[in-house]
C-alpha cells in the first residue's frame, strides 16, 4: 500500500496536468485526479504491470467523461467562456512537470476548446505529453491507425487557430513590463504603440459581472478600453506583473480587490491578444493563493 501511494504521489503532477489541458479547469482536474485515487487505491497491484500507464490511462478516461458532460453546461455558459488561470510560480500545478509554458498558456487552452474530447485527449497525449500510439490506442479503445487519423486531424483544424510565434520568456517579460509601466503612468499612447493594430480582446465575466460578449478587434480600441480604468479609478488602480500559465501576465486590482487576470500573447514586440478573465469564481484560486502569500 505504502508503494502504492508513493508512485501516486509521484505522478500526480504528471495527471493534473493531464487533466488540467484536458478541462481548462483545475477545480475539474482535481476532482479527476481524485476518482483516479479512488480507483488506484482498488486496484490490484500484481494486475499493474505498467503504473504510469495505468493512471494515465485512467485520467485520461475519466477527463474524456468529465468534459462531455462539462461541454453542455459551456454550450449556455453566459459570454465567452475562458480556461481558469493558475498562477504557475506556485508550488502544486501543472507546471511543475516542466511542460513547455506555451502548451500550458491561455491562448492553447482556448484554441483546445475546438477539439471534440477524444480528439482533444489524442492530441495533448501525443503532442505534449509525448505518448505512443500504442499508449493513446489502449487509452481510447481504438486502433493505433484511427489514433493517428485523429490526431493528424486534430492538427490541421488546429493549425490556423494556434498562437505562431515562438517569442522568449525575456522578450514577452520585457514588453509586459513595459506595458504595466506606460499603464500605470497613464501612458495612453506608448499603450497603444505595444498593441499590434490586428490585437484581439476576449473577456470572460461567467455572467456574473460584466464583460464583452464578443471578442474586440483592433490594438487602438483594446489600449483605449484598458486605459479608460486608469480614468476613472486611477487612485484605486493597482498591476501587478504575475506568471499566469506559465507566462507572464496582469493581475489588476481596484484597492484590495482582484478585478481580474489578464494573459497576453505577444510576437515579443507586440500584444496580439488579451485574454481577460473577470469570473469571479474562476478567479478564487488566485485570490486564496495570494492571501496565504500574505501570511
Amino acid at each position: 500500500m505504502e508503494g502504492a501511494t508513493h508512485t501516486f504521489t509521484q505522478l500526480q503532477p504528471r495527471l493534473l496536468g493531464v487533466a488540467y489541458r484536458m478541462l481548462g479547469s483545475l477545480a475539474e482536474a482535481e476532482d479527476v485526479v481524485q476518482d483516479v485515487w479512488l480507483g488506484w487505491n482498488e486496484a490490484d497491484p500484481e494486475q499493474v504491470a505498467d503504473p504510469e500507464a495505468w493512471l494515465v490511462i485512467a485520467t485520461t478516461r475519466r477527463s474524456i467523461d468529465r468534459l462531455r458532460r462539462v461541454q453542455s453546461r459551456r454550450e449556455h455558459y453566459v459570454g465567452i467562456w475562458l480556461p481558469e488561470p493558475i498562477l504557475t510560480e506556485s508550488p502544486a500545478t501543472p507546471e511543475e512537470l516542466q511542460e513547455a509554458s506555451s502548451d500550458l498558456s491561455i491562448a492553447f487552452l482556448t484554441v483546445l476548446e475546438r477539439l471534440a474530447p477524444e480528439a482533444r485527449a489524442a492530441f495533448l497525449l501525443r503532442e505534449v505529453f509525448d505518448a505512443d500510439y500504442s499508449d493513446i490506442a489502449s487509452t481510447l479503445d481504438k486502433s493505433e491507425a484511427a489514433c493517428r487519423q485523429i490526431v493528424h486531424r486534430a492538427k490541421s483544424q488546429l493549425r490556423e487557430e494556434r498562437p505562431r510565434y515562438l517569442v522568449s520568456a525575456d522578450a514577452h517579460r520585457h514588453l509586459m513590463r513595459r506595458f504595466t509601466e506606460a499603464w500605470t503612468n497613464a501612458d495612453f499612447g506608448a499603450m497603444k504603440t505595444m498593441m499590434a493594430e490586428s490585437a484581439v480582446l476576449v473577456g470572460d465575466g461567467g455572467g456574473i459581472v460584466t464583460a464583452l460578449p464578443k471578442p474586440m478587434v483592433g490594438g487602438d480600441r483594446i489600449a483605449q478600453l484598458l486605459f479608460a480604468c486608469t480614468l476613472r479609478r486611477k487612485h484605486e488602480l493597482r498591476l501587478e506583473l504575475a506568471t499566469i500559465n506559465g507566462r507572464v501576465g496582469v493581475l489588476r486590482y481596484f484597492g484590495d480587490q482582484l478585478e481580474s487576470a489578464q494573459s497576453y500573447d505577444t510576437d515579443g514586440e507586440r500584444i496580439l491578444r488579451v485574454y481577460v478573465q473577470r469570473n469571479p469564481e474562476k478567479l478564487r484560486r488566485i485570490v486564496a493563493e495570494q492571501v496565504s502569500c500574505l501570511h
